[in-house]
């Protein structure tokens, strides 16, 4: 079950204990438009107190984001995405102790981020965007989710225009890509113990991929690095059941579970309360974890 050989990462005054149990992170989107229907763009005061309701039900991180990762989204500017997350960044880091992470592609914005209280960056280019946010992640010694994207396979910004790559084996591409990121992540100075990766479902790839990604997932311990893993209410699973985002959460428990089974160590999810009971579970039987720690 061991999956990567670091043991241990410091995330504000939390710190992850790979391989010990599985680590909840809540999104919280600030978008007008998120897939999952959930933003809360423009309205500070109910993403905090969904921010405190995620960290009561017992999220270990809250992931807080400005900008849609949905396929065929518009991108915004840096400007609209710190009007976005920069008020509520600021009003949680006095009134919450759990970490927060910030989901941005713009070292602007993570920069302004972490000067606001965030203590994690969350990249969906894998530094293939902006390699400035390895700097940051390395000059603030705070960890960094590197995800791989297989809408960039025609560069960054032909990528903006794709929804699926195309591609023989999935897990490859994602080990492959991973590797490019872990690079630029070391010649940047970010510390092993700080670098979590992640290889990203949806994000170009199709629903068949993705299922082969979660199947395949112990594969990502070859790198050494923790894994996370975000299936919440994603198109495969909308695929597989033929329900809509609304009616996903059974499909996105089966889908936490197994990949905790295949290794992952955090997952990032919108459904924090019964997706915990789902980790402990898991825990419990996987990493034999005992009941009340």
């Amino acid at each position: 079950m061991e999956s990567q050989s670091v043991l241990a990462t410091t995330c504000g005054e939390l710190e992850l204990r790979w391989g010990e149990r599985t680590y909840v992170m809540g999104i919280l989107n600030v978008t007008p438009d998120s897939f999952s229907g959930d933003g809360l763009a423009d309205d500070v005061k109910a993403a905090v107190a969904r921010a405190k309701q995620m960290a009561s039900e017992g999220a270990d991180i809250i992931d807080i984001g400005g900008e849609s990762t949905r396929p065929a989204a518009q991108p915004v500017t840096a400007e609209e995405e710190l009007r976005r997350v920069i008020p509520v960044i600021e009003r949680l880091a006095s009134e919450l102790a759990v970490p927060m992470s910030i989901d941005t592609t713009k070292s602007e914005v993570a920069l302004r981020a972490l000067e606001a209280g965030a203590r994690m960056l969350n990249d969906q280019w894998g530094l293939k965007g902006d390699p400035r946010l390895a700097e940051l992640a390395a000059e603030w010694k705070v960890p960094i989710v590197l995800m791989s994207n297989q809408r960039d396979k025609g560069g960054y910004d032909a990528a903006l225009k794709r929804d699926t790559a195309e591609y023989a084996d999935p897990i490859a591409e994602v080990i492959n890509s991973l590797r490019g990121s872990l690079a630029i992540a070391s010649q940047c100075g970010v510390p092993g113990e700080n670098i979590i990766i992640d290889p990203g479902i949806g994000f170009g790839k199709s629903w068949q991929h993705d299922l082969e990604v979660i199947r395949r997932l112990g594969e990502l311990s070859e790198l050494g690095k923790p894994v996370l893993l975000g299936p919440s209410g994603k198109s495969f699973i909308g695929k597989v059941l033929d329900l809509p985002v609304s009616e996903r959460l059974p499909g996105t428990a089966a889908a936490v579970a197994i990949g905790i089974a295949h290794g992952a160590d955090i997952v990032r999810v919108h459904d924090v309360k019964p997706i915990v009971r789902v980790c402990r579970m898991s825990d419990a039987v996987i990493r034999r974890r005992q009941i009340g720690n």
